[in-house]
């Protein structure tokens, strides 16, 4: 049998309503302002103009008209009976959970990959979509619960305090400690790009709680790189006092102001 296939690239931003997920590449050929819009591409071959227009429209319909892209040709293959009606049926909202990801449609072979947020969501998103078509069909389920990095390195933190000597930008062996976990969770993930930033509490000058939280951070960088994170990867910022978490007017809101914060740099 020739083939009948449908690619759906779903590129989604990272914002607060979405999962954080790192910025995907354009797929060749679209345009610049698609690619800002977070296309939904569509490519492949199929058997004649109205399954490609009534694929189109399913699409629109359920992403938008101006995020879809494209690159459907019409050619000679050979299709299941009613494979149009199925197709559309597997075009629904439940697409919409998966990030860079990719649905195949291959005949009556159906392949599913990308990253969801947990394993309900992919067990929904397979399940829908196998009581959607007949007994034929096969559904390839290459779902992924994938955590995005920087939740990952916030659950490895796990709101603990690096912590330094009094005043100075020296590591106790306890902010060490801390530092050898962290430094093997950077290397899981496999080079992705850290900021390091340092915070103080509010006591003495603005000035020096700057200076004393850039030399915090450039510490930390230091201290990991020693231990096989590239250096190139990580970017380094003191804050000083002017972005607390907790009241400076107890010790303990003082102490969690004191702290070093590992962010994913998009």
């Amino acid at each position: 049998m020739s083939t009948s296939t449908f690619l759906a690239a779903l590129l989604l931003a990272a914002g607060a309503a979405q999962a954080q997920t790192p910025a995907a590449a354009p797929a060749p050929g679209i345009p610049p302002a698609a690619a800002t819009a977070a296309p939904i591409v569509a490519a492949g071959t199929v058997a004649d103009e109205a399954s490609k227009a009534a694929l189109l429209a399913r699409l629109r319909a359920v992403y938008g008209q101006e995020r879809v892209v494209d690159q459907l040709a019409v050619g000679t293959v050979s299709t299941p009976a009613n494979w149009n009606e199925y197709v559309g049926r597997l075009v629904g909202p439940n697409l919409k959970m998966i990030s860079r990801g990719q649905l195949k449609i291959d005949g009556n072979t159906v392949s599913l990959r990308g990253d969801v947020s947990n394993e309900a969501q992919r067990q929904q998103i397979a399940g829908d979509i196998a009581a959607s078509l007949n007994p034929t069909y096969t559904v390839n389920n290459g779902l992924r619960v994938a955590a995005s990095e920087q939740s990952v390195l916030d659950a490895a933190l796990a709101n603990r305090l690096i912590e330094f000597e009094s005043g100075k930008a020296a590591l106790t062996p306890a902010g060490m400690a801390i530092l050898d976990q962290m430094s093997e969770v950077l290397k899981k993930l496999n080079g992705i790009k850290v900021e390091v930033i340092g915070h103080t509490d509010n006591a003495g000058s603005r000035a020096g709680n700057l200076s004393l939280s850039q030399a915090r951070a450039e510490a930390v960088k230091t201290y990991v790189a020693a231990r096989g994170i590239h250096a190139g990867s990580i970017s380094v910022s003191g804050e000083g006092p002017d972005r607390p978490v907790a009241d400076n007017r107890t010790p303990d809101g003082r102490a969690r102001n004191r702290r070093i914060e590992f962010k994913v740099v998009q």
